[in-house]
């Protein structure tokens, strides 16, 4: 097996953990951790078809990925901090009034 075919392997896995993680889980903090893995997994991929084809598109990708994701999980821990001093728990069940 490749250095390549081994990465791709590994960030499949890496997603569906993150997948399954969100899918289970009712704790906000850990379905917002999945998602990070399922993230990591996304860029894992964008590296590994990098290095296959030698060039630095996935490289550069990766990092605007990561500039984004910083971002978003900014805003996502401050909704997180308002959402247990508010409510007092990070149970998904309780925050079922946030559904459109």
């Amino acid at each position: 097996m490749s250095t390549y075919h081994f990465l791709v392997a590994l960030a499949v896995l890496l997603f569906a953990m993150g997948l399954l993680g969100v899918m289970v889980r009712r704790n906000l903090l850990v379905v917002v951790m999945s998602l990070e893995i399922m993230v990591n997994a996304v860029v894992l991929s964008f590296v590994a078809a990098a290095a296959h084809t030698q060039t630095l598109h996935g490289a550069a990708m990766s990092f605007f990925i990561y500039v984004a994701v910083t971002c978003e999980i900014a805003l996502a821990m401050a909704l997180l901090v308002l959402l247990v001093r508010r409510r007092g728990s990070l149970d998904l069940a309780v925050e079922q009034e946030l559904k459109g």
